[in-house]
């Protein structure tokens, strides 16, 4: 094949309303590279954030990869970017296929096309197959019916959509992103806090999740269907990984220890390969203890992200986590004594009938769990989830309005406790968590005995004034969790 394929990850759009970390490596757009790559396409790939690149100098890199498709990952945050990058690149050619895939074209496909009109093609759902079939579509002159998961403007204008195309099952089968092909260095940090000290990338041994969080679209965008790749294709990748001079990863799985036997399997044979590999990841709080947890200390965890949410029984019912409070104590009480250097604890406030007093139960609930860092988030509604379907039904938010970038529950629900009065109470308890005498002494403790955690503060002195500003900011506006 000689058709060529560039892909950009955009930044976010101007006056988007999120806060991110350092970017991480764009998973997404590397696996259908890589298979484009493999099927001898030619592919290129622009970061335009980890690049730094303003809009006028990604228009500028198309112009001079001059490829017959290009392919932009989109979140609501950038999706505007994506358009301006779409409407120049086409003044300077006209005859280039323009794609948007991810989440957000996933469920926003017909109204992209409508505002975009120089986007061509919706992918839905997973790329890679998709991808491939869509540059031999373009080369051979064939008509886009054949492509099964786009939906695209037809000969005559229209906007039409063909079959969902099927999950790939054996994700064993897929190859490992090529991640020399952004030419970026990538890190990670919590709160402007450098996390990353070594060579760091990101990895997926999973994809989908089973659960049904209200406020969480990666149900719908996976099906509600788990499928993790086998613990041996992801020491395959780690051992690659080892040698290209990686030394800590991140695990981006939606659902990384849904079977924690699978998890002490992984953490056993990463032991056993001595691959020198820090790693961190995410788990829920009901399906992992300590021994589990002990294990994956043993073969380099250092970082622990739990979605504990809230304090009130009530409002995760309504979130529909299927966890309790008291889940969430024993499974970061585990995690400490099984010597996870850092344990984040994620929290979401703001429902659409949360009293004061619910809220104000979660903010202190934070303060007594065993944990290094809250990550207190403002319930958001992204297009996909089911909250957002049901305050559409309810009347409180209108689709065609908010759909490009989503909605924060207590900017449209009347009877949600007010924003600005959400954001006032969590900054007062982000400060009052770090200034607490007892945890300050325990942590200074914990830091002296973790080499990690003292190399982690080595790290960040010479940025140490850039950090207490990000830290002071002390909350996070998260509308879903960031595919990669």
């Amino acid at each position: 094949m000689t058709a060529k394929f560039s892909f950009i990850q955009p930044k976010l759009s101007e006056g988007a309303l999120a806060m991110c970390p350092d970017a991480w490596p764009p998973l997404g757009i590397l696996y259908c590279a890589t298979v484009l790559e493999q099927a001898g396409v030619e592919v290129s790939v622009l970061d335009q954030a980890a690049k730094g690149f303003s809009t006028t100098q990604a228009v500028s890199w198309v112009k001079r990869e001059n490829p017959d498709l290009l392919g932009l990952s989109v979140l609501g945050s950038s999706s505007r970017e994506a358009g301006k990058i779409a409407k120049l690149v086409k003044r300077e050619n006209p005859a280039l296929h323009v794609v948007l895939g991810n989440y957000h074209p996933t469920f926003n496909a017909e109204r992209l096309l409508k505002r975009y009109p120089d986007v061509d093609i919706i992918v839905r759902g997973e790329g890679e197959l998709t991808s491939l079939d869509l540059a031999r579509c373009i080369l051979n002159g064939e008509s886009l019916k054949k492509v099964d998961g786009i939906t695209y403007r037809d000969g005559e204008g229209r906007i039409a959509a063909t079959p969902e195309r099927p999950l790939i099952t054996d994700v064993d089968s897929l190859p490992f992103p090529n991640r020399l092909l952004t030419d970026c260095e990538y890190s990670s940090r919590i709160f402007g806090v450098k996390t990353a000290t070594r060579k760091f990338t990101s990895l997926l041994s999973s994809r989908g999740c089973p659960f049904q969080c209200t406020f969480c679209a990666c149900r719908k965008f996976a099906r509600g269907v788990w499928r993790p790749r086998s613990v041996e294709n992801i020491i395959q990748e780690l051992e690659f990984l080892s040698s290209e001079g990686y030394r800590q990863v991140l695990f981006v799985d939606d659902n990384f220890t849904l079977n924690p036997r699978r998890v002490v399997k992984l953490s056993r044979m990463l032991r056993k390969r001595k691959l020198g590999i820090q790693w961190f990841c995410d788990s829920r709080v009901d399906n992992c203890g300590y021994d589990t947890f002990r294990e994956m200390v043993k073969a380099g965890c250092r970082i622990l992200y739990f979605g504990v949410e809230s304090a009130n029984q009530r409002i995760l019912d309504y979130y529909k986590k299927r966890i309790t409070p008291e889940q969430s104590r024993k499974a970061t009480r585990a995690a400490q004594q099984a010597g996870i250097d850092i344990i984040v604890g994620s929290f979401i406030v703001g429902a659409p009938d949360e009293t004061r007093r619910e809220i104000d139960n979660t903010l202190n609930f934070a303060q007594k769990l065993d944990i290094n860092v809250p990550s207190f988030n403002i319930l958001g509604a992204p297009v996909g989830s089911p909250l957002w379907n049901d305050l559409v039904a309810r009347g409180f938010v209108d689709a065609d309005k908010h759909w490009e970038e989503g909605v924060f529950v207590p900017q449209v629900v009347p009877s949600a406790v007010p924003f600005e009065e959400i954001s006032s109470m969590i900054l007062q308890h982000f400060k009052a968590f770090y200034v607490n005498p007892k945890r300050l002494i325990t942590e200074a403790v914990r830091m002296a005995t973790s080499s990690y955690r003292l190399g982690v503060a080595f790290s960040n002195v010479a940025q140490l004034r850039s950090t207490i500003e990000t830290v002071k900011q002390g909350v996070q506006f998260r509308r879903t969790k960031s595919p990669s």
